[in-house]
């Protein structure tokens, strides 16, 4: 079956880290959320604890999203899972926890059409390439478990860490890159385009509303790779150049606003 039916034409959106603008990110409550809204995309971040668990969560630390201090994997993961990880959000969400990647499978495994995003969180720095390589192929085990191979994009900021995926595993598996390839980082020696499906197409500055031109758009789409527009979308001025840029994707906090600005517009099914 093809998953993958986005276009410029009927444009995809993804809940970047569950319906994060209303939910605590990267929780099971967001997640639930953002399928319910029919989203096409759950994106998410995963990073391993100091026993090797997998758990979706975005900074190396647990402080701005909980109630407890220190880096992700330092702690073991009975020391994550008793932290509050919603109450950021407001009291209805106190006692949300950090969920882990198989939760997070599990919720998904009998969806008939969602894809995910999967970002992988660690790196492979001097001394953590063993780690980063690891926790790389235990993801993709898992997601061939599942039988999600066809149902994702592996995605990193590493361009170090793509080039490792794509050297063992071929086009095995959807790979999501950046634009401009600054953004990847050291240690590449190949151009990330010339194997990656979708690339999130982001300005060279940073600026609120961080979108590539849309003769960079139409350059990276002549590529054959995916143009999408990364979590930069908010509001009608965000969508409307979406569209006018030729993305194919929308990465979003508030995935209830664009959903509903694309479907009255005529460019999501």
């Amino acid at each position: 079956m093809n998953y993958w039916t986005q276009s410029t034409k009927n444009i995809w959106v993804a809940a970047h880290r569950g319906w994060r603008s209303a939910y605590p990110e990267n929780t099971m409550s967001a997640f639930k959320a953002a399928l319910d809204l029919g989203v096409d995309q759950i994106e998410t971040d995963i990073r391993i604890t100091r026993d090797g668990e997998l758990v979706l969560i975005h900074d190396a630390t647990v402080d701005r999203t909980t109630n407890g201090t220190g880096k992700v994997c330092d702690k073991l993961f009975a020391e994550l899972r008793a932290l509050d990880a919603g109450s950021y959000m407001g009291e209805a969400f106190r006692g949300e926890q950090i969920p882990t990647f198989i939760e997070l499978m599990e919720l998904v495994k009998d969806h008939p059409t969602i894809t995910l995003d999967l970002e992988l969180k660690e790196y492979p720095t001097t001394g953590w390439e063993e780690t980063s390589y690891s926790v790389c192929d235990r993801v993709l085990e898992i997601v061939d478990r599942y039988g999600f191979t066809n149902r994702i994009v592996i995605n990193t900021f590493s361009g170090k860490l793509h080039e490792y995926i794509n050297n063992k595993y071929g086009k095995k598996y959807r790979q999501h890159v950046y634009y401009p390839v600054s953004h990847l980082g050291q240690g590449m020696t190949r151009n990330p385009y010339d194997y990656a499906y979708c690339c999130c197409m982001f300005k060279a500055l940073y600026s609120d509303l961080n979108m590539a031109t849309k003769e960079e758009f139409a350059r990276m789409a002549s590529f054959g790779v995916e143009p999408w527009a990364g979590a930069c979308v908010k509001d009608e001025r965000g969508v409307d150049l979406s569209i006018e840029n030729g993305a194919t994707l929308i990465t979003c906090d508030n995935p209830d606003v664009v959903l509903d600005l694309l479907r009255k517009k005529g460019y999501h099914a």
